[in-house]
């Protein structure tokens, strides 16, 4: 008898798994409301608003490649394998939606400002520079949405199987930090060149 009474107690105290979201549906209307000022801030050329989105969305975007790829990755590298997969089923449906929304608020503003202000001319006295940065831009944006995004889609994907591959959750993470880190370190070769051209 105390034997089935200890079982259910065993039972009860059994950590419950949780069910991982892919896209947390509650973060939509947020999204929505940033991309539709984007729009409208393109579609009404207000020089404030452009550069907002441009200098917030490459801001975040450059702090958190950076974040992820020199400060999480080592960090993560250290937890044991439940507790990575935990961290990650927290971490990976936000940046599913946030990572998207960054790339999006930074290229979109920076080609209309670019646009308007003359920058896209041959006759742009830092052209050269110019071009620079959109060669390090299209690589990094190539990287993220061709290898971040999608190794991110697959791990949460792995995690809602009745019975996820640690090691291949394992596998996957990697690669999302380590790419993280390697766009994060481009993005400080944009930070040099944005900064060249706003100080000319």
């Amino acid at each position: 008898m105390a034997s089935v009474a200890q079982a259910a107690g065993t039972a009860t105290l059994a950590p419950v798994r949780r069910t991982v979201q892919i896209v947390p549906v509650k973060a939509l209307p947020a999204v929505a409301i940033v991309l539709i000022g984007m729009i409208v801030a393109i579609a009404t050329d207000s020089r404030w608003a452009l550069t907002f989105y441009h200098v917030v969305g490459g801001g975040m975007w450059t702090a958190l490649d950076l974040f992820l790829g020199l400060v999480l990755g080592p960090i993560m590298g250290t937890m044991s394998t439940p507790s990575r997969i935990e961290f990650a089923s927290r971490l990976m449906p936000k940046m599913l939606l946030l990572m998207p929304t960054l790339v999006t608020m930074t290229l979109g503003s920076g080609f209309q400002l670019a646009r308007n202000l003359g920058n896209l001319s041959a006759g742009f006295p830092q052209h050269d520079w110019l071009v620079a940065s959109y060669i390090v831009v299209g690589v990094m944006a190539t990287i993220a949405l061709g290898l971040l995004e999608p190794a991110n889609i697959a791990v949460l994907f792995e995690m809602r199987k009745p019975e996820p591959n640690p090691a291949r959750i394992a596998k996957l993470m990697k690669v999302f930090i380590y790419t993280a880190g390697i766009t994060g370190l481009m993005q400080i070769a944009t930070l040099v060149i944005m900064t060249k051209l706003a100080s000319s």
